[in-house]
C-alpha cells in the first residue's frame, strides 16, 4: 500500500459532518462552548486568588462544586431520558449564559462579592452536570450507527482544539486586562453556542413513560451494573485517573525537581497536544471492533508513559511522556465513547451518561489528591511514578476480573448487535414513511 494512502487513512474522518445538518451544529456548537467555557475554568481560580491571596479559598471551589455534580449528573441523566433531549440542552446552556453574565457584573464591581463567586460556581456545577447527558445522548441520535465512530473521534478533536486554544488565550487575556473580561468572553462564547444549538432539530420525548425519579435513577445504576462490559469502562478509567493524574505536581516538578519554572507552562499543554495529536489522526479508530482491548492497552500506555515522566532526567524528555500520555488518554476515550454510544439503549442513554460524567469527573479528583500526599509523604518524582506503575498493574488486575470487557468485539457483541439491528429498523421506518410523504396523492389508497 502506497504511503499517500496509508497517511489518508490516519485522518479523522468528516463524513459525519458533511452528511448530518444536526451533527454539525453539535459540533460547532459544542466546540465553541468548550472553548468559551475554559476562560471562566482559568478566570475563576485566578479571580479567587486575586480576592483572597489564599490557596484554600481556591480549593473550596473544587468542594462546593462537589456535590451537585454528583446530584445533578444522576438527575440530570434521568431528566434526558425523559425530556426532549434539545429542548433540556438548550434550557441548560441558557441558565449558564445567564449565570455567567452574573459572575462578570460581580467581577467587574469595585468590591467583587465572595459569597456570590462560590454561589454562581455551586449552580454552574448544577446547569454543566444536567446538560453533559443531554448533549452526549444526543449524539448518537444526529448520525448513523456506523459513523458514531468518526463522530465520536470529532467530538474530543474539538473539544481538544478548545481545551488547548481556550487557556492559552484565556491567560493573555486576564494578565493584560483581568479576570472580569474572561468572564464576558465565556459569556459571550456561550450565547453564539446557544444561537447554534437552537437550530437542532426537535427530538421526540425520552422512551421512559414515567418522569425523572429516583427509581429511574436506581433502574440506569443497575442496568450499569449487569454489564460488564461497561464496568469495565468505568473502572479502567476510574484506576488510571486515581493512580496517574499528578497534574498537581507540575509546579513542584518545574520549579524544585527541574529547576525550569519557566516551562510550568508547557507541563499543563503537553498532554493536550498529545490529545489533539490522537484525535486528528484517528481514521484508523473506525476499523477497531475490540474497543474493550483497546481501552485496556491505552489506559496502561498511559500509566507507563506518567511512570517514564516521573524518571526523566530533562523537561524535554518529561514533556514528551507528557505527550503520549494524552494521545494514551485520548484514545481511551474514544473508544469508551464508542462503546457507550454504539450498546446503550436510547431509553437508558441520558441515565448512563450521568453516569460515565461521574466516572471521569471523580477519578481526577481523587487522584490529584492522591498525588499530593505521596509527593508529601516520600518525594515528587516517586509520586509520579509509583501512580504509574500502579496504574499498570492495576488495570491488569481489573481486565483479568472483567473477561469479557477484554474479549469486546462490537461486531458480535449482544447489545452492539441489538442496538444496530434497532436503529437499522427505525432508519427503513423513517425512509418509508418519507417515500410514502412523496407519493402522489391518491396513490397510497390504490388498488
Amino acid at each position: 500500500m502506497p504511503w499517500s494512502t496509508r497517511l489518508r487513512a490516519l485522518r479523522v474522518d468528516t463524513t459525519p459532518l458533511r452528511s448530518s445538518r444536526d451533527f454539525r451544529r453539535l459540533f460547532w456548537g459544542g466546540t465553541i462552548f468548550w472553548f468559551g467555557s475554559m476562560f471562566s475554568y482559568v478566570a475563576l481560580p485566578f479571580h479567587l486568588y486575586d480576592l483572597t491571596g489564599s490557596n484554600f479559598a481556591v480549593g473550596a471551589l473544587g468542594l462546593v462544586e462537589l456535590l451537585p455534580l454528583i446530584v445533578f449528573g444522576l438527575y440530570g441523566g434521568a431528566l434526558a431520558d425523559h425530556l426532549d433531549r434539545r429542548v433540556l440542552l438548550l434550557a441548560t446552556s441558557l441558565a449558564q449564559v445567564v449565570l455567567v453574565a452574573v459572575l462578570t457584573w460581580n467581577a467587574f464591581l469595585d468590591e467583587p462579592r465572595l459569597w456570590l463567586i462560590y454561589l454562581i460556581g455551586a449552580l454552574l456545577a448544577v446547569a454543566s452536570a444536567m446538560q453533559r447527558p443531554a448533549r452526549e445522548a444526543l449524539l448518537q441520535q444526529t448520525v448513523r450507527h456506523d459513523q458514531l465512530p468518526a463522530a465520536t473521534a470529532l467530538n474530543a478533536l474539538g473539544r481538544e482544539v478548545a481545551m488547548l486554544a481556550g487557556p492559552a488565550l484565556a491567560g493573555v487575556l486576564i494578565g493584560q486586562i483581568g479576570a472580569a473580561w474572561a468572564f464576558a468572553v465565556d459569556g459571550a462564547a456561550l450565547g453564539v453556542a446557544v444561537l447554534i444549538l437552537w437550530g437542532l432539530s426537535p427530538r421526540a420525548r425520552g422512551e421512559t413513560g414515567d418522569a425523572a425519579s429516583l427509581r429511574g435513577i436506581v433502574e440506569g445504576l443497575r442496568y450499569a451494573a449487569s454489564r460488564r462490559d461497561l464496568m469495565g469502562t468505568y473502572l479502567v478509567d476510574i484506576i488510571a485517573m486515581v493512580m496517574a493524574m499528578p497534574v498537581v505536581l507540575w509546579p513542584a516538578l518545574a520549579t524544585d525537581v527541574l529547576q525550569q519554572p519557566e516551562w510550568l507552562g508547557a507541563l499543563y499543554t503537553a498532554e493536550a497536544v498529545g490529545a489533539l495529536l490522537a484525535t486528528a489522526t484517528s481514521g484508523w479508530t473506525a476499523r477497531v471492533h475490540h474497543h474493550g482491548r483497546a481501552v485496556v492497552l491505552a489506559a496502561m500506555a498511559w500509566g507507563a508513559a506518567i511512570a517514564l515522566a516521573g524518571l526523566m532526567p530533562s523537561m524535554i524528555w518529561v514533556l514528551l511522556c507528557l505527550v503520549i500520555a494524552g494521545s494514551m488518554d485520548m484514545l481511551s476515550g474514544v473508544f469508551r465513547s464508542i462503546i457507550w454510544n454504539q450498546t446503550i439503549p436510547d431509553r437508558l442513554r441520558g441515565r448512563l451518561a450521568g453516569i460515565e460524567m461521574l466516572s471521569y469527573s471523580l477519578g481526577p479528583m481523587a487522584g490529584q489528591a492522591r498525588a499530593g500526599l505521596v509527593a508529601d509523604a516520600w518525594s515528587v518524582r516517586g509520586a509520579i511514578t509509583s501512580g504509574g506503575v500502579a496504574c499498570v498493574g492495576m488495570v491488569a488486575l481489573a481486565t483479568v476480573w472483567l473477561r469479557e470487557f477484554w474479549t469486546y468485539d462490537a461486531r458480535t457483541d449482544v447489545h452492539a448487535v441489538t442496538e444496530r439491528e434497532r436503529r437499522a429498523r427505525l432508519a427503513a421506518q423513517q425512509q418509508g414513511a418519507q417515500e410514502q410523504g412523496r407519493q402522489p396523492r391518491g396513490t397510497a389508497d390504490a388498488g
